[in-house]
């Protein structure tokens, strides 16, 4: 039998020009990172619609209606609320699938083995290069997993799984966009 099907928090920034995709700023100015911000955030919403699982988009940065007119009314929006990144992941009730908007290689078939791991009562974790993830789903409550965490840094996937009981199903690596050194994999995003 399996658990009631997860899902996705796709957590986005609205992209105004010098509060998104910060690290990108020096390279791209402050109107080229939030266009990219907005091109990724776009792209990761083609794979979640491709992907068939229930998703809301947690916002952060804009208001309702400015997310609905540029996502689309049919995207179910939801607020981050305050607090740091671990007080708002937190929020996001079980059965749940965490992405970020981050990661040009994302594919719907990930997002649909990442919802069949938690509809089978497993942690799911998508390992990024970085050493952190880009996804995080979890069949019940995790809240040991967002205190305390080194957000930004290459240990947050190392002390993941050093909380966890057993081991969780992971994805493929996969490389997220932050900083301008990782421009070079995707140039077609800047061009």
């Amino acid at each position: 039998m399996s658990d009631p099907a997860p899902t996705i928090a796709l957590f986005a920034r609205f992209p105004r020009a010098g509060q998104a995709k910060t690290r990108l700023i020096p390279l791209l100015g402050a109107d080229g990172a939030a266009r990219l911000h907005r091109r990724l955030v776009e792209r990761t919403l083609v794979a979640l619609r491709a992907s068939g699982v229930p998703f809301a988009v947690h916002i952060t940065g804009g208001t309702v209606a400015e997310f609905a007119a540029w996502l689309g009314a049919d995207v179910p929006l939801v607020a981050q609320g305050e607090g740091d990144l671990g007080d708002r992941l937190a929020r996001v009730a079980a059965p749940a699938i965490l992405l970020g908007a981050d990661v040009p290689d994302l594919a719907a078939g990930h997002l649909a083995d990442a919802a069949a791991a938690v509809a089978q009562g497993r942690v799911v974790i998508g390992p990024a290069q970085d050493g952190g993830y880009y996804l995080l789903g979890y069949p019940a409550p995790v809240p040991h997993l967002f205190t305390a965490m080194p957000w930004g840094t290459s240990a947050v996937l190392a002390e993941t799984l050093a909380r966890l009981d057993t081991p969780p199903v992971l994805l493929d690596l996969l490389a997220d966009c932050d900083r301008p050194d990782d421009l070079a994999r995707w140039p077609e995003l800047i061009a």
